[in-house]
């Protein structure tokens, strides 16, 4: 069974970097993507939108736009030679609608290029992973509340675009170990019940084998947080991970409850857990490098990256 290997990292912007705005999932409140656009402004970046990011789908108001539109808008995005970011304006659902519509042939021929988002995104960063071999950033999406509002989930992307060298350790205040210990693999994760919808399609990996794999969540019950992490683990996509990192679990429940059935379903894998470890669904979440080899060190509550995550 193949292991999680190192991707490609793709090169830092420089000031007046093209920021590409897309929507692959759903719409985009107009005035919260205005305040994005103005915070990329602010960092000497130039955000333009694609045309279809304020779109709506005429019978599935969930979408911003159709599974063709938004799928343009995103290869274009990358295939400009102009562009050097392309930023999620938010999740939601429908990125894994539009992926399989993407020219993989064309983008890889594009060459990298910094990709950002999360939350629904896990279906592309997986797809860049297992198509293109490039690093991406799991990390604040430009229309997100998060991004918009939160000065520490700000600054950190803003350091891992344009100063990788200086978050080469990423550390959460409320970090603590579920299961102690240290590990070394290759980052990788996301939404956990993206991870297991994937499962089986043609952009996702066969296992989290060598990984140092982070997971979270949002607005799922117990029960269902239970369900994806069996089906994971009945179909051996954990079998070899090195490591976990857990992130927020915001709407799943009380959490005292959702830490027992993350030790129940995790804990017999016989490698460190860290929790709370301040990414995803969460006031001032942590931009992760996706494809970067990093030690977990589950007591300090520390992952450390091998290299900047970008070049």
């Amino acid at each position: 069974m193949s292991r999680v290997e190192p991707l490609l990292r793709p090169p830092r912007p420089g000031p007046g970097a093209r920021v590409a705005v897309v929507a692959p999932s759903g719409p985009v409140p107009e005035e919260r993507l205005q305040a994005g656009l103005d915070v990329l402004r602010g960092w000497d970046l130039d955000p333009v939108v694609a045309p279809h990011v304020l779109g709506r789908h005429r019978d599935f108001d969930y979408l911003a736009g159709t599974d063709a539109e938004r799928a343009a808008d995103l290869q274009s995005a990358w295939c400009d030679p102009a562009v050097d970011v392309v930023m999620c304006a938010r999740g939601g659902y429908g990125a894994q609608r539009m992926a399989d519509l993407l020219d993989w042939t064309a983008m890889r021929a594009a060459g990298p290029k910094v990709f950002v988002g999360f939350s629904d995104i896990t279906a592309l960063h997986e797809a860049f992973a297992t198509r293109l071999g490039l690093v991406t950033l799991h990390g604040p999406m430009a229309a997100g509340i998060d991004f918009v509002k939160n000065a520490r989930a700000q600054d950190h992307l803003k350091a891992t675009l344009l100063a990788p060298e200086t978050v080469r350790t990423l550390t959460s205040p409320e970090g603590t170990a579920l299961v102690p210990g240290r590990a070394r693999g290759v980052t990788l994760g996301g939404c956990l019940a993206l991870l297991a919808a994937d499962l089986g399609t043609p952009h996702a990996r066969g296992s989290a084998r060598g990984g140092l794999l982070c997971l979270e969540d949002v607005g799922e019950e117990p029960y269902r947080l239970d369900r994806y992490l069996t089906q994971l683990l009945r179909a051996g996509w954990f079998d070899g991970v090195a490591g976990l990192l857990l992130g927020s679990w915001a709407q799943c429940g009380p959490y005292e409850t959702v830490r027992a059935l993350l030790a129940d379903r995790l804990g017999g894998l016989g490698v460190p857990v860290a929790e709370r470890f301040g990414f995803g669904h969460c006031d001032g979440a942590l931009t992760v490098p996706f494809g970067v080899p990093a030690e977990l060190d589950a007591e300090a509550g520390t992952l450390t990256l091998d290299e900047p995550a970008l070049s």
